[in-house]
């Protein structure tokens, strides 16, 4: 799925293109920490960093149903995973926003755990039971799946900011 791509050149350096989805897609691949921002249900923000695979078009992340993301998620799927580099003269910055919907799944979750291992190493190796994670110690854990509705890439050095749209599924 191919997104409608658009430079905002209100926010770009002259002259600069916008950043292609597939070179995109390859930072969120690569990218091995991400920051989540949900919203509380009291309205306050709520950010916190995680890991994440990118697989079958969406960002996938896990957590204990007793965190704060887990209970922001119950009342509000909305939310945003941001990733990228903390310098001013290189990189790209890529946030993606959409809904975080419950993987239950069980062929979804032990592909997803396989990918967590993979990128991730032995550390992050989960056991899939209950239609979700389970760690070596048997804790369980939620996985979401956020399938992009808007994105945004802000290249450093010689600026720029591309908008992504997506076609609703």
């Amino acid at each position: 799925m191919e997104p409608i791509t658009e430079l905002d050149a209100r926010y770009s350096a002259e002259g600069a293109t916008a950043t292609g989805w597939a070179e995109a897609r390859d930072t969120l691949e690569r990218a091995e920490t991400f920051w989540l921002a949900t919203v509380r249900p009291d309205g306050s923000p709520h950010v916190t960093t995680l890991l994440a695979v990118w697989q079958d078009g969406a960002l996938c992340f896990c957590t204990g149903a007793g965190e704060q993301k887990a209970r922001n998620l119950e009342s509000n799927q909305c939310c945003t995973l941001t990733t990228g580099t903390n310098s001013l003269e290189e990189g790209l910055d890529v946030v993606v926003e959409g809904a975080a919907e419950r993987v239950t799944d069980s062929g979804w979750l032990k592909r997803l755990a396989d990918a967590y291992e993979v990128k991730y190493g032995s550390d992050w190796r989960f056991e899939v039971g209950d239609d979700a994670f389970l760690n070596s110690g048997g804790d369980r854990a939620l996985v979401f799946a956020v399938t992009p509705a808007k994105a945004f890439g802000f290249r450093k050095g010689h600026f720029s900011q591309t908008r992504w749209r997506f076609r609703p599924r």
